[in-house]
């Protein structure tokens, strides 16, 4: 095929569909063939031109599966026909200091996928070769896709903690990405407290692998894990600042809060809570290519999986707005092969 179908997003709310002409890839890179792309909250970057050219097109998505259709110069690992995913990272330079010193996710020259250069609310797309993640056999592309970023996004900020089986783990917020983060959790071996506003979200929660519900609407979140002796960990994915403010009082000595959420209020935090206790505020950012392997093959041995509500790559900007109301249960997954 000579041409192929993408949506452009430019401006503010100003997302259009588009005949585009294929073309040969970079060198370093490899055209891609999309089979599914995930909706993601992070796509309003590009289509409410929050980045630093809103006029320049671009094409959001950063949660594509798909094959490779051919490969560019200087590409070696990888060749035409391996089905591989691309996530929010498009890959690393491998010259910088951060990927010198082995720090891919930071590399100061990395693209970001529907944000600085195109992504998979398309046909087709182009990826440099060192982004690229091999999906493994016994997964579709529909189960894949939202695992590339919010199940990776949750599974290294679970990873980098560091602390032993067994160890109490709480999970603010069951959406999009909490509700893997909980699954993750569990399948890691720890003790799991969920954390969300009304009763009725308990059953579910302990459905996805909690042991232990808190209602923010009915105690003090911090509170309650305090008198639980602590939590070791606690994965922040409400994208609250003001809901994440009393977590702080809930860790254990050297507990950490990793902040995954997005808020666009700030975290406001007593200076005794983080010194009485040694605990620590971070922030996490998804993982690097290889890092996403290691996360597709976990969720595939311990059969986690995102809940996700399946739309036709023609219907983009209804699935994009669907994401936006919060309605949908909790990923959204074009189907590019439905089209």
């Amino acid at each position: 095929m000579s041409t192929y179908r993408a949506f452009e997003a430019t401006g503010a709310r100003n997302l259009r569909l588009v005949e585009r002409p294929v073309t040969e890839p970079a060198p370093g890179q490899v055209r891609v063939r999309v089979e599914a792309c995930g909706v993601c909250h992070t796509d309003v970057l590009a289509v409410e031109g929050l980045r630093e050219d809103p006029s320049r097109p671009v094409v959001p998505g950063h949660e594509i599966v798909g094959f490779i259709e051919a490969v560019g110069a200087g590409v070696t690992a990888w060749q035409a026909g391996e089905r591989v995913g691309v996530g929010f990272l498009n890959g690393h330079c491998g010259e910088c200091e951060p990927c010198r010193r082995g720090d891919f996710v930071n590399c100061r020259r990395q693209e970001q996928t529907g944000t600085t250069i195109d992504g998979g609310y398309a046909e087709v797309t182009h990826a440099r070769a060192s982004g690229l993640v091999r999906i493994p056999e016994g997964i579709s592309a529909i189960d894949a896709a939202p695992l590339l970023c919010a199940g990776l996004t949750t599974y290294t900020a679970l990873q980098q903690s560091g602390i032993r089986p067994g160890a109490l783990v709480a999970v603010q917020g069951i959406g999009g990405l909490g509700h893997l983060a909980l699954q993750y959790a569990r399948s890691l071996g720890y003790r799991v407290a969920a954390i969300a506003r009304g009763r009725e979200k308990a059953p579910y929660a302990r459905q996805l692998g909690a042991a232990i519900y808190i209602d923010s609407a009915d105690a003090d979140p911090g509170e309650e894990l305090a008198a639980l002796g602590g939590a070791s960990v606690i994965v922040a994915t409400a994208s609250s600042g003001a809901a994440m403010n009393p977590l702080v009082r809930g860790l254990a000595p050297n507990g950490k809060l990793v902040v995954v959420g997005a808020a666009p209020d700030p975290l406001t935090i007593a200076t005794t809570d983080l010194i009485f206790g040694t605990r620590s505020v971070i922030g996490s950012l998804t993982g690097s290519s290889i890092q996403n392997e290691d996360n597709l093959d976990f969720s595939l041995a311990h059969d986690i999986r995102a809940s996700v509500e399946v739309m036709p790559f023609t219907q983009a900007l209804e699935a994009y707005e669907r994401m936006l109301s919060g309605q949908a249960r909790f990923r959204v997954v074009l189907d590019t092969t439905a089209a």
